[in-house]
Formats: structure tokens, C-alpha cells, sequence
């Protein structure tokens, strides 16, 4: 079958941070076609190029979400009626406050303002189909004078109605480059229309996109969220004012439950995010776990020879940021030593970003005021027993020789999605001591300790215990590894996506009749059995649309978009 991919910041970008699953499920499912429709969110990741596409990676269409987008479009009155209509109405539903509880009452306003926020969206979608765009018009003076007056309208939550000018001006950026999405010419007939399916490699945007696609062209759509946009909006944002953070909380709480109520199915990549989609609104019944896929052929060799490791050493892996709280964990190293005098840490990984240089810079004073160096005799340079090291050198050329390189892996996190370093780990057959954060139960399952995070000293005691059970550590990192082969696996992803790809194919209405050389319907010729080499692929067979008369030959005529209410009022 045709899928068209989504993504916001990932694949095909070689510096996208969700590149690597989509690129090990696209080359995982080589009998399906792929169309790859693509949002960067920087100029340095466009300048940072693609990774190679396989065979099955028909075209790829790219748009950005960054920079000043200029139309140059001139709307006439009757278009900044709509628009200001349209943009009024999705401002007025993100500003009114949220029900405190559950009567029905609340529930009935809560879908009274999701059916509002839903039909603003596509008013503007169609609006932006039939002008050919409204980057302009999302950021002018009346989409800011639309945010001023429904945060001052009676009904408006306490953080809108104290918003400013400046914070309004901040807030329709945000919007704007949030809705870009409106203004992309991607849902015609030779593009997303033309697929069997949209599957969105994220929330936010990237499925903004399949909601348009289902909007206009009535295709279904997939949605995979290993990290939930709402949850990641509350991390990201802690430091700006209220008012903003309030509006574009809704914006995107509005927007995951849209995307929810119109998916065909939602994959969640762990129960953590399960959790937080429920919480969003998605209905039970269209969830379907399936977790990340690793490829565990580089951790093999490691994996297959855990007796090369020092068993006097700790190894921490990732990247260096607040979030990971090595604090804790070097403060808990300090207690280690106290029990056993000989153990070494290894904290491999470089800086997240600008906070991560400083975290990662603190961290190393920290080392240095908490551990001394030492040697190990009279004419010996001394050396810090932690050791701050990145890959991609000749001591440590991969993650595979990081993890090889002690007895036992170490997370020490206050926060985590699905732990796709710690699941590297199990792959390479080491024992683990994590924090209870994120997904990591899930993924460590019985196959390694758990403890609260935030707690050095729990820390130190679950790591001194296996420290010195050589026989337990051998056992736990024998069936991490097992567990890992069974559960995480790439070919385990890609089986996942092509049962779901199948399933909803066959769940979908036809969009299309194929006739064959008699003018007659041919059965089954458009879900994914059509695609199975056979007659029924004849290229010579002719597409008409449903219900038209078997002597048309020409492609199907696509449908013209119905007006609005108000429009139609005129």
C-alpha cells in the first residue's frame, strides 16, 4: 500500500530526533510505498541534510516551521470576514476555563468547546484551500485583536485575562508558525489524497497535517507518539509567563484531543504515554501499545560476552542534561566508595544543548570537589575515580563498547519517556539499576532493580547489592537480554505497523472503484490486497469515482468543497 509519513523535526533530517525509528520502519516494510511530508523546525537542521532513503521512498515533500513566511497574499473583505470569524472562534476556545469537574454539565461544555476549537480549525483550513494561504493573515493585528478580546471575555480563565499586548504578540507567533500546516498545498489529489493512509510520526503538527488529509481527502490516519506534545509542552515551558503558557497549553490539549477523536488507531510507545493520550482524551479502544524498535545487531558481540566487563565499574549513558540527574547520582557514588573503596563510574555522553554544557560543566566540579584523585601508588599520576567520556574515540568507538565497558548500567533520571538507552543496555546483557521515572518498569520489566528517584542513598544500596553478587548481576543481565530480543526488537516494530497498516486498510471505505475490462467494479482492488502482484494490478485498469458510469475513463473527478454555514448564509 501508499503510506504517507509524517514527521515534525525528524525523518528524513539527519539531525531529527525521531529520524531513526521512522527510518528503521520505512526500510523494515519494503513491500510498502512510501511519500514522506516533512516539517523541519530550524534551518540548521535543513542545512544538516537527509540521511539515505531506501528504494521504497517514492518522494519527499518538505515545508518549515521556522522563519517569517511570506504569502504575499492580498485577502479581500469577504476573506478577513471569514478569517476573522474563524480565528475568533479557535481563540475563544482556548481562553474559556476548563471544567473543575465531571459532572455533565462540565462534560457537556468541555465537547461543546472541543467541537468549536474542531470546526475553527477546519473553517481556517478551508479557508487557507480556497485563498491559497493565511501565513499573512495568522500573524496580522486581527488574529492579535481576536487572542485580546476572548481572553477579556466574560468566561476567560484568570492567566488569559492578565495576558499583554506583548505576551498576545508571542502567543499568535506561536499559533501561526503551529498552523502553518493550513496554508501547505499537500491535500490534493496527486498528494496526501492519494494515499492509502497517513500514519503521523508525532502529536502537534506533524498530525495536524493527517487531520487535514482526513478533512479534505477522507484518508485514515495512524498516529505514534512516543512522547506526548502536551506533556513535552509542561517540560519545555516552565519559565515563560502564565498567559502564554496557559493559551498554548490548550492549543495543544485541544489539538491532541481532535487528533485522538479522529485517528483511526493510536500507538502509543509505552504505557507512560498511554497514560497521558487517556488523560487527552483518546478512546481505549483505538490504542495500541507497540514500543520502539532497536536494532540490536551492534550490541550482539557485547551482549554475547558479558564476562569481558570490569566488574568493578558503573557505567552511565546518554545525553548530559538536568533531567538525567547526575547530582544524585554522583552523590550516591559517594556512598558506593564508602563500601566498596575500588569502584569506578564512567559517565558517557555529551551536552544537551547550552543548559546541558552547564550541567555537564557543574557535574565535573562536583566529581572533583567529591572524589580527589587518586593513584594507586608513590610514583603513579593519580586519576579521579569518575570519568567524564563521550564516544566516537579509540577507547569507546560506540554505545556497544560503552555498555561493554562495566559490569552494570546505571539511570538516574527525575524524568523519561521510553529508556531507549537502558533497553541498549539489556541488549548488551548488563545488569541495571534504574529509577522509577517514565517507562522504565515497563521496559526493565523484572530483569533489573528499580528505585525512587531523587534517593542517592537507595541508589547507592541497589548498585553496592549487585556489586557484590557477581552470580545475580550474570542472571539479571542474561534476561534483560532476553527480554530485549523479545520485545524491542526492529523486526518486532515493523511486524507491529504492518498488522495496524492491514487492519485499518481493511476497515476503511473505499474511496476509490477500479473497473475492469468490461466497465465492471472490481472487487477488493483498492485496500491492501490490491498491492499483491496479480491481475488485479493490470496498470491499464481505469479508476472512476464511486458510482460513476462505466464508460468514464478519465481519473476521478474530485469533489468540491462544501462552504461553510455562514458562508453560504451570504
Amino acid at each position: 500500500m501508499r503510506i504517507g509519513l509524517l514527521t515534525e523535526g525528524g525523518y528524513p533530517y539527519a539531525s531529527g530526533e525521531a529520524g531513526l525509528w521512522c527510518d528503521r520502519l520505512v526500510r523494515g516494510l519494503g513491500q510498502h510505498e512510501f511519500d514522506v511530508y516533512a516539517l523541519s523546525r530550524s534551518e540548521r537542521q535543513e542545512a544538516a541534510g537527509w540521511v539515505p532513503l531506501p528504494p521504497q521512498v517514492n518522494r519527499v515533500r518538505t515545508a518549515a516551521l521556522w522563519g517569517a513566511e511570506e504569502d504575499g497574499i492580498v485577502h479581500g473583505r469577504r476573506a478577513r470576514r471569514r478569517f476573522a470569524e474563524h480565528y475568533g472562534e479557535l481563540a475563544a476556545a482556548l481562553s474559556v476555563t476548563a471544567p473543575g469537574d465531571s459532572s455533565g454539565a462540565a462534560e457537556d461544555a468541555s465537547a461543546h468547546e472541543a467541537d468549536r476549537f474542531a470546526n475553527a480549525l477546519y473553517g481556517l483550513a478551508e479557508l487557507a484551500r480556497d485563498e491559497g494561504g493565511l501565513s499573512g493573515a495568522l500573524r496580522s493585528d486581527t488574529a492579535v485583536r481576536a487572542l485580546e478580546r476572548a481572553c477579556r471575555a466574560p468566561g476567560a480563565h484568570r492567566s488569559a485575562r492578565e495576558a499583554r499586548v506583548p505576551e498576545l504578540l508571542a502567543v499568535a507567533g506561536r499559533l501561526e508558525s503551529a498552523l502553518r500546516p493550513l496554508s501547505l498545498d499537500w491535500y490534493e489529489g496527486d498528494g496526501l489524497g492519494a494515499v492509502d493512509l497517513c500514519h503521523a510520526a508525532s502529536g502537534g503538527t506533524a498530525a495536524l497535517v493527517g487531520l487535514l488529509a482526513r478533512h479534505f481527502c477522507d484518508v485514515p490516519l495512524l498516529v505514534t507518539e512516543y512522547g506526548v506534545r502536551l506533556r513535552t509542552h509542561y517540560l519545555t515551558e516552565p519559565d515563560s509567563p502564565p498567559a502564554i503558557r496557559s493559551l498554548l497549553a490548550a492549543f495543544h490539549g485541544r489539538l491532541a484531543a481532535e487528533t485522538y477523536r479522529r485517528a483511526a488507531v493510536i500507538t502509543p510507545g509505552d504505557t507512560h504515554a498511554r497514560r497521558w493520550q487517556e488523560r487527552c482524551g483518546a478512546d481505549r479502544a483505538k490504542l495500541r501499545t507497540v514500543y520502539p524498535g532497536t536494532d540490536g545487531a551492534p550490541f550482539a558481540e557485547a551482549g554475547e560476552s558479558p564476562q569481558g566487563a570490569d566488574p568493578h565499574t558503573l557505567v552511565w549513558v546518554g545525553r548530559v542534561e538536568p533531567a538525567k540527574d547526575l547530582v544524585s547520582l554522583l552523590h550516591a557514588f559517594a556512598e558506593i566508595r564508602e563500601e566498596e573503596p575500588g569502584t569506578r563510574l564512567k559517565i558517557i555522553g555529551a551536552p544537551g544543548g547550552p543548559e546541558g554544557a552547564a550541567y555537564h560543566a557543574h557535574c565535573k566540579g562536583l566529581a572533583a570537589q567529591l572524589f580527589p584523585d587518586e593513584a594507586d601508588g608513590p610514583h603513579a599520576v593519580g586519576r579521579n575515580p569518575v570519568s567524564f567520556e563521550e564516544t566516537g574515540g579509540p577507547e569507546l568507538p560506540s554505545r556497544a563498547e560503552a555498555y561493554a565497558s562495566g559490569a552494570l548500567v546505571v539511570l538516574s533520571s527525575v524524568a523519561e519517556g521510553f529508556p531507549a538507552g537502558l533497553v541498549e543496555a539489556m541488549f548488551c546483557g548488563r545488569a541495571t539499576v534504574s529509577t522509577d521515572v517514565g517507562a522504565v518498569v515497563e521496559a526493565v520489566g523484572g530483569t533489573g532493580l528499580v528505585v525512587p528517584p531523587r534517593n542517592p542513598r537507595a541508589l547507592a544500596e541497589a548498585c553496592v547489592a549487585l556489586l557484590r553478587d557477581p552470580e545475580r548481576r550474570e542472571r539479571l543481565g542474561a534476561a534483560a537480554r532476553a527480554r530485549a530480543l523479545e520485545l524491542f526488537t526492529v523486526e518486532q516494530n515493523a511486524a507491529a505497523f504492518h498488522g495496524i497498516y492491514l487492519d485499518i486498510l481493511a476497515r476503511t471505505p473505499q474511496r476509490r472503484v477500479v473497473l475492469d475490462g468490461t466497465g465492471g467494479p472490481l472487487p477488493f482492488a483498492v485496500p491492501a490486497e490490491a498491492h499483491v502482484p496479480g491481475r488485479w494490478t493490470d496498470p491499464t485498469a481505469r479508476v472512476v469515482a464511486r458510482g460513476g458510469p462505466g464508460w468514464a475513463t478519465d481519473a476521478p473527478v474530485r469533489a468540491t468543497t462544501s462552504l461553510s454555514a455562514t458562508e453560504g448564509a451570504r
